[in-house]
């Protein structure tokens, strides 16, 4: 089915008008509402009419992705740091005695390095 040229600018000949309502099949309009209430639409609307809104939230979940990293870090570094102190520092004398020097180091320095 052609449709015959228009002049730019002019509408369809069968497009609603301001006045007249769009006509929808009520099955597609209960899909539709029924996707964008699984997205959740109405909460990412919210939070573009109050950027503040956002940006505090986005402010707030930053610093529990930052204090989670920092605690998971810890905890992990622990973990390594007393694997490794177990297995290899007691059993390998060479690592040891290089320990034992830094350890002697610090504390020479701490009691104000003395003998300089």
């Amino acid at each position: 089915m052609a449709e015959e040229p228009r002049e730019p600018g002019q509408a369809r000949a069968d497009a609603p008008t301001a006045k007249e309502p769009a006509k929808v099949r009520p099955e597609l309009a209960e899909r539709i509402a029924a996707y964008m209430e699984s997205v959740n639409l109405g909460a990412y609307v919210d939070l573009y009419r109050r950027p503040w809104r956002m940006l505090g939230l986005n402010f707030v979940a930053g610093l529990a992705r930052g204090v989670g990293m920092a605690i998971g870090f810890a905890i992990l570094g622990a973990f390594i740091i007393y694997i490794l102190r177990s297995s290899f520092l007691d059993n390998l004398p060479v690592i040891g005695k290089i320990i034992a020097q830094l350890v002697r180091i610090v504390q020479h320095e701490m009691q104000g390095g003395v003998g300089r």
